[in-house]
């Protein structure tokens, strides 16, 4: 008699199966199970089989599956220490398995990290390993306390694919791609050929460029909480010091976050000697930003539309990493820009007419043109029953008579900033 027996697994254990969990790992994996804890609540709530051994009226092992159509997935095997290496394991698949089998489940797949309990019971248990499998995870960088956080410190999640969503400015992204992601998204990798991870960076550039539409991007490219700082909202109460200083330390609790300002010659402009308000304000920003800069998984990205309106003190090396210049799309990127808004609408126009009567304008300008073709297409359709499709003159006549965002003046100035600043 082996000393214990098995059967169903009834929702009176769950708490004893978490104590398992937590207490009969054995030797400790190289790697984190591949299906966790949550998952394997969620399948026992949620009344797919499971199999336990009990022994002297105490849980010892149990053998948890989640069933996807004819497939079934073992998502936990856990034995207590003490009962490891007598046939345990072996004999919960066993049972495990016949109650799937019945239930018309045609494979019983287990996948575990390396030096994950349940090896040696699925090999004398007829399992075949396919080393030819490579797993393919991505893991989130929220952690559960994150999300709980996001919304009391006014934080968001952005949704993913943003990052392919910018059209054209295939510059601008190569130059954020590799200064900023790829360090952040591979830190292990940085460290060891000596790379110091970004802390922050200033992007400067005519409105309506899309600064701000970088930093979302950026976020969700991470996968990072995306936390937006409005100096106007911040004065309130203790004054805009204060609440900076406040504002800082609460996302800081994250455990990674990418902090954004808009505008930050607001709360960043040169300082006054006159003026002791500017000057606590932008003492107290700097201060943050060596705070905010101490620990890893933090990204600062700042905004501007004048670089030259910012303190020196905020712009040196130590504070910022990278001072990145976002100027008007050139040829290729307005050519990019208009083929993904045609294609949203269905129209046959050449592109490459677009962006050379468009020649100026910022991504914001041509999204105003292209949604007001559409907008106008839209209309007739409503007003004639018939389907409207833009033709090349339907454009070429509101690129006619939008008004560029970036005067020849503002171009010439951002070229020489970009010049005299830009630090990539």
């Amino acid at each position: 008699m082996a000393g214990w027996h098995i059967r169903d697994f009834t929702p009176d254990d769950l708490e004893a199966v978490v104590r398992l969990d937590a207490e009969g790992g054995g030797p400790e994996a190289r790697e984190p199970p591949c299906f966790g804890l949550s998952e394997v609540v969620a399948a026992l709530q949620a009344g797919h089989p499971a199999v336990v051994a009990i022994a002297d009226g105490t849980l010892i092992g149990a053998a948890v599956s989640r069933v996807d159509g004819d497939r079934a997935w073992l998502v936990r095997i856990g034995i207590l220490d003490t009962w490891r290496h007598q046939g345990l394991g072996s004999a919960m698949l066993t049972e495990l398995e016949s109650r799937l089998l019945g239930g018309g489940v045609r494979t019983l797949t287990a996948v575990l990290s390396e030096g994950e309990m349940g090896t040696e019971a699925l090999r004398n248990s007829g399992f075949q390993a396919r080393t030819e499998l490579t797993v393919h995870e991505k893991r989130g960088a929220v952690s559960a306390q994150d999300v709980s956080m996001l919304s009391g410190v006014g934080a968001e999640l952005p949704p993913t694919g943003l990052w392919r969503r910018i059209a054209g400015m295939a510059a601008e992204k190569e130059l954020i791609e590799r200064r900023l992601v790829l360090p952040l998204a591979h830190p292990e990798l940085a460290a060891r050929h000596g790379v110091e991870l970004p802390r922050g960076v200033v992007l400067f550039g005519p409105p309506g460029t899309g600064k701000s539409t970088f930093a979302h991007a950026i976020a969700s490219r991470l996968g990072w909480p995306f936390a937006e700082l409005f100096p106007a909202r911040l004065a309130a109460g203790d004054g805009l010091a204060m609440g900076l200083s406040r504002r800082f330390a609460e996302v800081s609790e994250l455990d990674h976050v990418l902090v954004f300002i808009d505008e930050v010659e607001e709360v960043a402009g040169t300082r006054q000697g006159a003026d002791t308000g500017s000057v606590g304000v932008v003492n107290e920003l700097l201060k943050a930003i060596v705070r905010f800069r101490g620990k890893d998984g933090r990204l600062l990205v700042c905004a501007t539309n004048d670089v030259t309106t910012l303190d020196p003190a905020f712009l040196r090396h130590g504070r910022f990493d990278y001072v990145l210049p976002v100027g008007p799309p050139d040829h290729e990127a307005r050519v990019a820009l208009w083929e993904s808004y045609l294609a949203r609408a269905g129209a046959e126009v050449d592109a490459e007419a677009l962006a050379a009567a468009s020649d100026g304008f910022t991504p914001a300008d041509i999204a105003q043109a292209a949604r007001t073709v559409a907008q106008r297409m839209f209309e007739r359709t409503v007003d004639t029953g018939e389907r409207a499709r833009p033709a090349r003159e339907d454009y070429l006549e509101t690129i006619r008579s939008t008004r560029p965002t970036v005067t020849k003046a503002m171009s010439r100035e951002f070229e020489d900033q970009t010049e005299r600043f830009a630090r990539t």
